[in-house]
């Protein structure tokens, strides 16, 4: 088993080693995207998008949801199905980490001063969804990226063609959330019991979350 080492600089297995190559359970189901609407480039006198607000909120953002799956994959550990499933998810997730981590580097922007926060928040919540049971895990899932999904639909409106660059990375990013999404949702994700009241709490959540991680 792999270690990895976090942004924050904290280290734990790496869950990564739980996929197994051409396993089809872990394999996402390619999502159409073609919900983005084509918006008019800026003009003289059109509010300009806070580009590094959004940059600290997506890195936040993808970092929590490593934070979640690890704490699923400490509940299930390696045999349970889901596991292969969410570790499939988690990949991509450090993936998309990786690349905001890159561009906050890049380009100077002060990650949120609330990522030890989030370090616990987001593997508590992981840990006690798999520990109702693995379709409240999955429906943690599907909570979250329903939420995620729209954050990054807003922030591709507000940037337009001002950060080409952003965008695309955003979309790109939008679309393997939103397989993760519909996975979840064909793995038993709205079987959980109260799954409107869990579905709704988490969603909430990932509201205020996002809010704070713009600004502070």
């Amino acid at each position: 088993v792999r270690i990895s080492r976090h942004f924050d600089g904290g280290m734990e297995a790496d869950p990564f080693d739980r996929v197994r190559p051409g396993d089809s359970m872990a394999q996402p189901q390619k999502t159409p995207r073609s919900r983005v609407t084509e918006a008019p480039g800026w003009r003289p006198g059109d509010s300009r998008a806070d580009v590094e607000s959004m940059i600290r909120v997506d890195q936040a953002g993808e970092y929590g949801a490593t934070r979640i799956y690890a704490g699923q994959l400490a509940v299930l550990g390696d045999a349970h199905p889901a596991a292969r499933i969410i570790s499939r998810m988690a990949f991509q997730e450090q993936r998309h980490l990786s690349r905001f981590d890159e561009i906050v580097g890049d380009r100077g922007v002060r990650p949120t001063l609330l990522q030890p926060f989030w370090n616990v928040a987001g593997h508590a919540l992981g840990a006690a969804t798999a520990l109702i049971s693995p379709n409240a895990a999955m429906a943690c899932t599907a909570a979250v990226e329903t939420e995620i999904d729209k954050h990054y639909e807003d922030q591709l409106r507000q940037l337009k063609d001002e950060d080409p660059e952003l965008s695309e990375t955003i979309a790109e990013f939008q679309a393997e959330e939103l397989e993760h999404r519909d996975l979840a949702l064909s793995h038993g994700a709205e079987s959980t019991f109260g799954y409107p009241v869990l579905s709704a709490l988490i969603r909430a959540g990932c509201r205020a979350a996002i809010a704070l991680s713009k600004r502070i």
